[in-house]
């Protein structure tokens, strides 16, 4: 079983930075991929972000060259710098984890409980 616990959300204004954090509860080693999805009222959860335990890295078209996503393995945590963010980034951001399948896009998936980013214009 993998707990994964989330911080770093908010309100900020458009052009803001907000850093999302999210600690595993086991060995990143284990763990095969790890990064964001995130869910907008009315709309399906979709993919932000993902790195594998290679080190290799995915982005949305919607946040390439403004979301970075990095791990720090010591601490079993990843996390996703959001830069010069957009008034259509507000969504619930979750954390999400995969140990038997090798990429974030298929299951099962485990999930953290969720961290609200608002970007107000």
């Amino acid at each position: 079983q993998v707990q994964l616990v989330e911080s770093g959300g908010g309100l900020v204004q458009a052009g803001g930075s907000l850093r999302l954090s999210c600690a595993a509860s086991v060995n990143m080693f284990v763990i095969n991929a790890m990064g964001w999805y995130r869910q907008a009222p009315g709309k399906q959860r979709e993919l932000v972000a993902s790195i594998t335990k290679s080190g290799s890295t995915t982005y949305a078209d919607s946040v390439k060259g403004r979301f970075t996503i990095s791990r720090d393995n010591a601490k079993n945590t990843v996390y996703l710098q959001m830069n010069s963010l957009k008034p259509e980034d507000t969504a619930v951001y979750y954390c999400a984890a995969v140990r038997y399948s090798t990429s974030l896009l298929s299951g099962p998936h485990y999930w953290g409980q969720g961290t609200q980013v608002t970007v107000s214009s």
